[in-house]
């Protein structure tokens, strides 16, 4: 993993499988421990009110993560450092950089500082359900992990270096590391019997976290920058056009995280342990988002940013972007339908524990059910996002992103507080609600954004004319897991749910094969060694 682009054309453009399984590769590991974390929370706190308050302190201070981190700089950063290096400007890039995380250091460091004296109001506005001993807990909680936001802004910038450079790897597995802490802390402070002070030990594993996921970065990024010192340039151009694609994105983001801190408000009121338990349903669904979504899209945008800053075609840009979402659906699809019919299996396999029982796996379930309605959209629509970005285009994404947080929130709003008593259920199912009106939205902005983007590209057919054979597939094998489950109701949990889970991805994948789908033929390739007898047509036609 040099800091040479991976091999590819001859302009330093990554070839796209093998960027997109680095990208994967490390995700998954990242998110891995990202279960494990979640496993060891439902393990030692359940769905109590410590697990509310962590995990609503936890998406406070996130706010700086998401508005200043990954997304918004791969989205205005990549393209004009990408750009550069391109052009064979190598310095250029390097000073742009060392300016762009100048301006990071001071912009962080003011909201830190305002995010802790602010804490009780930020508090009290996310989450008024909130009162009392839960109430301050959040509170102190928000004032502990803020720093750490501030660092993992600067793990992003790193990650934008690295992935520029061609190395992808280790920028998506450095979480690991953060996610480990957690668990070190889950552990030790485990056996003090007060959910109050596991929940702090929780947070300062958090901030110890954010230093090792920052830190295991620097020795890469020093290695391609020379330099970490910041430079103060902010008028210089190539900054200003940093900072003028920045803004759009930044306020996107701002709209999103909006919306999630909306849902966050919506749970608060549904009633105790609402919270957590849209926590643990959205770290799952997450999963094949970042893992088949954004792993194809980060890989996706220093390759697509080459095509613009150089005299590529726009049928060049149209065939890498069909090509990637056509790899993207391969994998979506099959998580859609595991969410909607094997929800209950994933949520036991990955929660049950302690504290965390059946019952509220059966709620997670819910929650999933309601994200698989719109993960195929989600998904897609991050790709989208990734060439617009490309094509220097923040504002496009921007507008969009706020027609679908507007309905996704209005939509979750009225499902989450009113279905429940319309369909005489319980209350705290209205947590499906939210779930349901984000997928709703997630359609929207994907129609939206394949209609404006097929403009620009002279026509655009994303995901795939193959997508219908997939939800097929993806159906059937999971008759057959519930068969397997059936035929398995005696045994234990872990086994029952292990073998119901191989049997859908094995028929899922045999399906696929045998239907000559090009993504699953080299899938096969890859796991024997040995190409296919139509391996190696299919996966160039997979990439087009």
């Amino acid at each position: 993993n040099s800091i040479e682009p991976p091999e590819g054309d001859r302009s330093g453009i990554p070839a796209p499988r093998r960027a997109s399984v680095l990208v994967a590769s490390g995700i998954f590991l990242s998110r891995l421990f990202g279960l494990v974390r979640q496993r060891a929370i439902a393990h030692y706190l359940g769905t109590s009110d410590a697990t509310d308050a962590f995990t609503a302190a936890l998406r406070i201070p996130n706010l700086l993560q998401n508005l200043f981190g990954e997304g918004v700089l791969s989205a205005s950063f990549i393209p004009v450092y990408s750009g550069q290096l391109a052009q064979g400007n190598e310095r250029t890039a390097n000073e742009v950089a060392r300016a762009v995380f100048g301006l990071l250091v001071l912009f962080t460091s003011l909201l830190v500082l305002i995010g802790i004296c602010a804490a009780p109001q930020l508090v009290a506005t996310i989450a008024p359900g909130f009162d009392g001993e839960k109430y301050e807990l959040t509170v102190r909680l928000v004032r502990i992990l803020f720093p750490s936001s501030a660092i993992l802004v600067f793990s992003a910038w790193s990650l934008g270096i690295l992935n520029s450079h061609g190395r992808f790897f280790l920028s998506y597995v450095a979480p690991v590391l953060w996610n480990l802490a957690m668990i070190v802390a889950l552990v030790l402070g485990g056996g003090r019997g007060v959910d109050t002070d596991l929940a702090v030990w929780l947070a300062w594993g958090a901030v110890g976290g954010s230093v090792l996921q920052f830190a295991v970065q620097l020795p890469g990024t020093m290695q391609a920058l020379g330099s970490l010192a910041p430079l103060w340039r902010p008028r210089w151009e190539p900054v200003r056009q940093v900072v003028r694609q920045f803004f759009p994105v930044f306020v996107g983001r701002g709209v999103v995280q909006i919306s999630a801190f909306v849902d966050v408000t919506i749970a608060s009121l549904v009633g105790a342990g609402a919270v957590a338990t849209l926590g643990y349903a959205q770290l799952l669904s997450m999963l094949p988002v970042s893992l088949f979504g954004m792993s194809v899209a980060a890989a996706e945008l220093p390759a697509l940013s080459r095509i613009g800053a150089t005299d590529r075609t726009v049928a060049e840009m149209r065939s890498r972007v069909q090509g990637a979402a056509e790899r993207m659906a391969f994998f979506v699809v099959p998580s859609a339908i595991a969410f909607l019919a094997l929800g209950g299996e994933l949520a036991t396999i990955v929660y049950r524990s302690g504290r965390f029982g059946s019952a509220e796996a059966m709620l997670v379930w819910g929650a999933l059910a309601g994200s698989a309605l719109g993960l195929v959209a989600a998904t897609q629509s991050r790709l989208l996002a990734a060439a617009f970005y490309a094509l220097k285009d923040t504002v496009t994404p921007l507008r969009y992103a706020l027609v679908r947080v507007l309905v996704g929130a209005a939509a979750g709003a009225v499902l989450a507080l009113f279905g429940p008593g319309i369909a005489g259920i319980e209350p705290q199912w209205g947590v499906v609600g939210i779930t349901l009106g984000a997928g709703t939205a997630a359609w929207l902005e994907f129609r939206l954004l394949r209609a404006a983007l097929a403009s620009r590209l002279g026509g655009l057919i994303v995901p795939g004319p193959r997508q219908s054979v997939l939800w097929l597939c993806a159906a059937v094998a999971a008759g057959a897991a519930w068969g397997a489950n059936w035929f398995n109701r005696g045994a234990p949990d872990w086994t029952r749910t292990a073998l119901t889970l191989a049997v859908y991805v094995m028929a899922y994948w045999v399906l696929t094969w045998k239907l000559g789908v090009p993504e699953a033929s080299a899938l096969r390739a890859r796991v024997f060694g040995r190409k296919s007898a139509s391996g190696a047509k299919t996966g160039v036609r997979g990439s087009k």
